[in-house]
C-alpha cells in the first residue's frame, strides 16, 4: 500500500459515537461479535476519565469500487435501515462498542463477569472517590450496577439502592450515560442538595476533572481510502487485530458477496451436506472449495484471453493463491461452484478405483483440489480407460514424488491446464516430470501420514 492511501487525524470521541448511533460508522460483516467483559469496560472508562490514551482506531472509507462489504451497526446501535455507512471500523470494535453502550446507548450494557456469566450493567463513577483517590486508584471509582440498579447479597438481601435519580444524587454516583449531556443531571443534583455551596464546589471540580475529559477526549483515527484493495484490507485487519485472529478468505468473501444479497455461508452449508455423505470428501473445507472454484475461474479467464490473441506470458495466470481467491467475483463463484461439486463427486469415483475410500487414507488431502477441477473440466468420457490410466499416473506420481506436502498453490495452477492438455495428446505435466521416487523411501515410512 502506498503511504498516500491512508490518513491519520484526531477525532472527538463523542462525535465518533454519534456517527455509530446514526449508522454513519458501522462494522464490516466479517468482524466478530463484541466480547469484552465488565472488568475491561470499567478499565476503559477509567482510562478515559484520566485522559489516558486508549490506542488508535482504524477505519475504511466506504463507497469504493474495489471493496464492498455487507455492513452491520455496532452492537446495541439501532438498525441502520437504508443508511449506508460512510466508514467501516476495522480496528477498535471492542473499545468503541464498549464506549457506545456504556456512554450513549441509554440501556444496561449486556456484558459478562469474570467467570463468563452474562450480566447487564449500568456504569457510574463515584464522584467523591474520583476526586479523592489518586490516578492509580481511579478504576475503583468506576462502578457497575445491575440492570435494576439495586445491589444485593447472594441471599437477595438489598445492600444499596440507586434506582432513582434522588438516590444517585444522595450517593453522589454520576451515571456515565449522562456524560455528554450532564446539564439536566447537574440541575437535579443542585436541587437535591439545596444549592449547598460545598456540593456546588464539589460538582465544579468533578466537572472539570472528569466530565470535561470525556467531552474533550480525542482518539487517533487511521482512515484507509476507499480505493484500498480488498487484499490490503484483509492484510491490515489481520495485523491490527488485537487477538491475532486470522481473517479467512471465506469470511471476507462472505461479507463481500452479502453486499449483493448472496449468502455464501448458506450456499456452502448446503454443498457441504452433500459432500459429508461421501467419506473421502468429508474433510474438504470451505477454503478448499474456494480454491477449486478460483482455479476454474482463472483457467476460464486465461482460455478466453488466449482465444482473443493474448500471448502466453501476457495472458492471465491460472492460480488459487489468497490474492487470486480475494479477486473471485460473485459471478465467477456462481458460474463454477456447481462444476466443482460435479468434479468432487467424480473424484470420489476415481479414488475408489485407486482403493481409497476414506479421507483418513488419502496420502495428500490437498491433491483433491486439482483433481476435482481437472475432472470437472473434462467431458463425459472422463472415466474412459485411457483418461483414467493417465489420471492415475499423474495422481500416484504426485503421491510417491511427495509433491503435495508443502506450499502447493503454484502446482495446483500448473496441474489444471497441463493435465488437461496432456489428456488431449500434449506433453507430460510437470507433476509427472518432477516426480522422483526411491524404493528405499518405503523403508523409512513409519506412520500413515509419513508421506504427507
Amino acid at each position: 500500500m502506498a503511504i498516500t492511501s491512508f490518513g491519520i487525524e484526531k477525532e472527538q470521541l463523542a462525535e465518533i459515537l454519534r456517527e455509530a448511533r446514526v449508522g454513519k460508522a458501522q462494522l464490516p460483516d466479517f468482524q466478530r461479535g463484541w466480547v469484552w467483559d465488565d472488568a475491561h469496560v470499567r478499565g476503559l472508562l477509567a482510562s478515559i476519565s484520566l485522559a489516558y490514551p486508549i490506542g488508535a482506531v482504524m477505519m475504511l472509507r466506504a463507497g469504493g469500487d474495489h471493496v464492498r462489504f455487507k455492513q452491520r451497526p455496532l452492537e446495541g446501535a439501532p438498525p441502520s435501515g437504508d443508511e449506508q455507512a460512510e466508514r467501516l471500523i476495522l480496528d477498535g470494535q471492542q473499545r468503541l462498542t464498549s464506549l457506545f453502550q456504556s456512554l450513549m446507548l441509554g440501556e444496561p450494557v449486556a456484558t459478562r463477569d469474570e467467570r463468563g456469566k452474562e450480566i447487564s450493567r449500568w456504569y457510574y463513577i463515584d464522584m467523591r472517590k474520583a476526586l479523592d483517590s489518586g490516578e492509580s486508584e481511579r478504576e475503583e471509582a468506576i462502578i457497575s450496577l445491575p440492570a435494576d440498579r439495586v445491589v444485593r447479597t447472594f441471599r437477595n438481601q438489598v445492600i444499596s439502592d440507586y434506582s432513582t435519580s434522588e438516590k444517585e444524587y444522595e450517593a453522589m454516583l454520576f451515571p456515565l450515560t449522562q456524560v455528554f449531556h450532564s446539564a439536566e443531571w447537574r440541575s437535579g443534583f443542585f436541587r437535591h442538595w439545596k444549592y449547598d455551596p460545598k456540593q456546588i464546589k464539589l460538582w465544579d471540580q468533578f466537572e472539570q476533572d472528569v466530565i470535561k475529559r470525556f467531552e474533550q477526549y480525542h482518539i487517533p483515527v487511521i482512515e484507509l481510502s476507499k480505493d484500498t484493495p480488498k487484499e490490503a484490507v484483509c492484510a491490515v485487519f489481520e495485523k491490527v487485530n488485537a487477538g491475532g485472529v486470522t481473517l479467512t478468505v471465506f469470511e471476507l468473501l462472505t461479507a463481500t458477496f452479502a453486499a449483493d444479497g448472496y449468502e455464501l455461508r448458506k450456499d456452502w452449508a448446503e454443498r457441504q451436506r452433500t459432500l459429508q455423505q461421501h467419506r473421502v470428501l468429508r474433510d474438504f473445507s470451505s477454503t478448499d472449495f474456494l480454491q477449486a472454484v478460483t482455479l476454474l475461474s482463472t483457467w476460464d479467464r486465461r482460455k478466453r484471453a488466449l482465444a482473443q490473441g493474448s500471448q502466453g506470458e501476457r495472458a492471465p495466470a491460472v492460480g488459487c493463491r489468497r490474492t487470486d481467491m480475494l479477486k473471485l467475483s460473485l459471478d465467477g463463484y456462481t458460474t463454477w461452484a456447481d462444476q466443482v461439486v460435479l468434479g468432487l463427486l467424480r473424484a470420489e469415483r476415481f479414488l475408489a478405483k485407486q482403493h481409497l475410500f476414506d479421507t483418513r487414507f488419502l496420502p495428500y488431502g490437498s491433491q483433491i483440489i486439482p483433481l476435482s477441477t481437472i475432472l470437472s473440466a473434462m467431458d463425459k468420457d472422463w472415466d474412459a480407460q485411457g483418461n483414467s490410466d493417465k489420471l492415475a499416473r499423474w495422481f500416484w506420481c504426485g503421491v510417491f514424488g511427495e509433491l503435495y506436502g508443502g506450499t502447493t498453490e503454484t502446482r495446483f495452477g500448473r496441474d489444471l491446464p497441463e493435465v488437461l492438455a496432456w489428456l488431449k495428446g500434449g506433453p507430460e505435466p510437470r507433476t509427472i516430470v518432477d516426480a522422483v521416487f526411491s524404493k528405499e523411501r518405503l523403508l523409512s515410512l513409519r506412520t500413515r501420514g509419513s508421506a504427507a
